[in-house]
């Protein structure tokens, strides 16, 4: 927010520069699906869900893969920060009555939140705002992105079943499971039927924003419960970040910042398709640690219209910005939540956490980058 009154008051943007320059169908999407899932989350689905699926497991093999799954499908329908704060303290609780060690499972809950938020473009904020700028429609991009998605969940279950083989090949025991959690049945019931018809509607391809916002109306509508409650549990200052990041960026653009990185980069890009994907999406990786990886898409977004199939170099930033994620603590918003609300049970050192998950990050990275070459030489998009 700083950073965009300085654009003002330093002249680099008039007011009407800054109010131009933010993107409010990204804003509006964002809002409609924080206030929708506020509402699963006080009708108790989300601890009803977790729950009920990870009681599943009997092994630290099966409790692993359970995880991952029920992380990354949850993720690829919500945003996946919302999957960390929510999935966080049941695997705290399940590993602590089955005496397990939680630290393999924490990485696998944030890891997989990132990996399967890549499905869709409702999943992470990056995608939401790729989702904006591409116009790639809802189902076309879950087509496309869920062979990666996939593969990355399978691909991070083998990889953690590597680093920790020692604690994972034990019985649990989990009969110590026996709290019930308070549920809003009316409420629940209300709130799935609104958010299916919102996942309907973005299937169908109407507009992301204009769905969120409806299924937000709709249960503001029927819910009866205070809307202020539900005010509360929205991010707003993730809304705010993003609106000044909109003013801060188009100050960046005004100026010729970004004009003149692409030229710099040019060189890399103005190459066969098949060698732009794979400079493209390790420049991605990279860069997206530096900068994090929502304020590189907005600021690239203008060179994927450069490249020689752009429709395509849309999959590879939302690819290589999503699984970069994984690469460093500080990657996304997901490792800093499962850390922090973990922290007292379980504190990781930096390298503990960072040796693991760097290597799923560059192992599903190079697989998500061989998919997305075999779907250009094949033309599927």
């Amino acid at each position: 927010m700083i950073g965009a009154v300085a654009m003002i008051a330093f002249g680099v943007l008039t007011i009407n520069d800054a109010y131009q320059s933010l993107n409010l169908d990204t804003i509006v999407l964002l809002l409609g699906m924080m206030i929708v899932v506020a509402y699963l989350q006080v009708s108790g689905f989300f601890d009803l869900v977790a729950s009920s699926v990870l009681r599943r497991a009997r092994t630290g093999n099966g409790l692993l893969l359970t995880v991952i799954l029920s992380a990354g499908i949850l993720s690829a329908l919500f945003v996946n920060d919302t999957i960390c704060v929510m999935m966080t303290p049941f695997v705290l609780l399940l590993t602590s009555r089955s005496k397990v060690d939680p630290k393999p499972y924490l990485i696998a809950l944030a890891s997989s939140a990132n990996i399967g938020s890549v499905a869709t473009l409702v999943g992470n904020p990056q995608n939401m705002l790729v989702g904006t700028f591409s116009h790639w429609p809802y189902l076309g991009f879950l087509i496309a992105m869920l062979p990666i998605a996939i593969g990355g969940l399978l691909i991070n279950f083998f990889l953690l079943k590597f680093f920790f083989r020692e604690r994972l090949n034990h019985a649990l025991t989990l009969d110590g499971m026996t709290e019930r959690h308070k549920l809003d049945k009316p409420l629940l019931y209300k709130s799935v039927v609104v958010m299916s018809v919102v996942l309907i509607g973005f299937s169908a391809g109407v507009e992301l924003s204009f769905m969120a916002i409806l299924g937000a109306a709709l249960l503001i509508l029927v819910a009866n419960r205070r809307p202020d409650e539900i005010f509360a549990k929205v991010n707003w200052s993730l809304l705010l970040f993003f609106a000044s990041l909109f003013v801060v960026v188009g100050g960046i653009n005004k100026v010729g910042l970004v004009q003149d990185a692409h030229r710099m980069l040019q060189g890399y890009f103005s190459i066969s398709t098949f060698q732009q994907i794979t400079s493209f999406s390790f420049a991605s990786l990279i860069i997206s640690n530096i900068v994090s990886n929502v304020p590189y898409v907005m600021i690239v977004r203008h060179w994927v219209a450069s490249f020689n199939s752009p429709s395509l170099m849309w999959l590879v930033l939302a690819m290589s910005s999503t699984f970069a994620g994984n690469l460093t603590v500080a990657g996304s918003v997901a490792n800093m939540i499962v850390l922090e609300l973990s922290k007292e049970r379980a504190p990781f050192r930096f390298w503990e956490f960072t040796r693991v998950s760097a290597a799923i990050a560059l192992v599903t990275w190079a697989f998500g980058t061989l998919l997305l070459v075999a779907y250009a030489a094949v033309g599927r998009f």
